[in-house]
């Protein structure tokens, strides 16, 4: 009785809000109607190397896009939550970019339903890695947030510093594929500390934005040199022009 009078009590000083707008909602972290309806949520018939929603039935085929089969993928599987576009691109650059650690668990929960197949067999979970130097900048690492609050909510292992930047690249925007592929080289690898961890592992790789694969297929690469005995990939947000 005295724990739900407390939480009433929060409740009327601290309304739950919004992750979107800030507006008043029904729940904690939850989003209003006008922001849920800017979300483009991915659903239905997916690639399976990059989840972008695709037409038709799979039938039991393996589908994907023109972009992966254009650029075959070198890890098994990939899922994406949502389109890099309206409200969830600003939600994404929120998180990003705007102190906004908060939205961490909500989309870890949406990641959660999104990547359903990709968590069978016990993967580790690890996030795409950046360098110190932007760390120290930014404060913290959205993907290693993330890919922390799925592991939780799933019972996965994680580990944050599996890979490394082992140099810093200048930022990737604007950039085109090819100049993101030779960009990100060997920039990223497994420590040596990490590789008894990850041999013979399925590992599950989370960033919160797909848009060339550049930065997953180097993350992958590292752990399949590594000893990784397959790599998944799952993302937040996809961007669909790439």
């Amino acid at each position: 009785m005295l724990t739900a009078r407390i939480q009433t009590a929060v409740s009327l000083i601290y309304p739950a809000q919004c992750l979107g707008c800030g507006g008043l909602v029904g729940s904690d972290f939850g989003l209003c109607a006008d922001c849920w309806s800017g979300m483009h949520f991915i659903s239905g018939t997916v690639c399976e190397g990059c989840g972008v929603p695709l037409p038709g039935e799979a039938d039991g085929f393996r589908l994907e896009c023109d972009s992966c089969m254009r650029h075959p993928r070198p890890w098994n599987q990939g899922r994406s939550v949502l389109l890099y576009e309206g409200q969830g691109r600003r939600l994404v650059l929120a998180f990003k970019h705007g102190d906004r650690t908060e939205i961490a668990d909500t989309a870890a929960g949406w990641l959660q339903r999104a990547s359903e197949q990709l968590l069978d067999s016990h993967p580790l979970v690890c996030p795409v890695p950046l360098h110190w130097t932007r760390l120290l900048k930014r404060k913290y690492n959205q993907s290693a947030l993330l890919a922390g609050a799925l592991a939780r909510r799933a019972g996965l292992e994680h580990c944050p510093d599996l890979l490394r930047r082992a140099r810093r690249t200048p930022a990737l925007e604007g950039k085109t594929r090819d100049q993101r592929f030779q960009i990100l080289g060997s920039a990223i690898t497994v420590p040596r500390c990490r590789k008894a961890r990850i041999k013979g592992r399925a590992v599950l790789i989370v960033d919160d934005v797909m848009t060339s694969g550049a930065t997953l297929s180097a993350c992958t690469d590292a752990c399949l040199q590594a000893g990784a005995a397959e790599v998944r990939v799952a993302v937040l947000a996809r961007v669909t022009q790439a």
